[in-house]
């Protein structure tokens, strides 16, 4: 996968998480834009993940990782956007089909249903893998809403 500066969000409940991917980042030495929440304060998951979505239209950063507590809010937010493809993941092998098949823009994890080891096997596994076009692409191409 070819990445730009990696666009970060998360909400409170993922923000712990969101610290661990930090790290990885740092250790893999990719570049990342944190486009919040900055801590565990009660906070809105929609409000940054707009924010990410809108980094990766208008082209400031490539692909995104984004947390929540289930994952299920901030994908469903950053669904919304017609330019983004953001697949929910909580193993490995949901990683690799989203990247695959869907050719997923976004990363999302559900903060409080995996641990650092999950998301470091995750997110491995989202990096590594390619689109593979294709029959994919008709898909891809069918789902904006005209």
């Amino acid at each position: 996968m070819d990445t730009k500066i990696i666009g970060l969000a998360s909400d409170h409940a993922g923000y712990a998480l969101k610290q661990f991917v930090k790290q990885y980042l740092d250790e893999k030495g990719l570049e990342y834009k944190d486009y919040g929440t900055l801590t565990e304060e009660s906070c809105n998951y929609a409000t940054y993940g707009h924010l990410l979505a809108r980094g990766i239209e208008e082209g400031e950063v490539y692909p995104g990782i984004a947390i929540c507590g289930s994952g299920e809010g901030i994908a469903m937010t950053l669904n919304k956007h017609q330019k983004i493809r953001a697949g929910l993941c909580w193993i490995p092998e949901i990683a690799h089909l989203i990247r695959q098949h869907n050719n997923a823009n976004v990363l999302v994890m559900p903060g409080r249903f995996i641990d650092t080891d999950m998301a470091r096997r995750i997110m491995d596994e989202f990096f590594q893998t390619e689109f593979e076009g294709g029959r994919h692409q008709k898909r891809i191409d069918e789902m904006p809403v005209q």
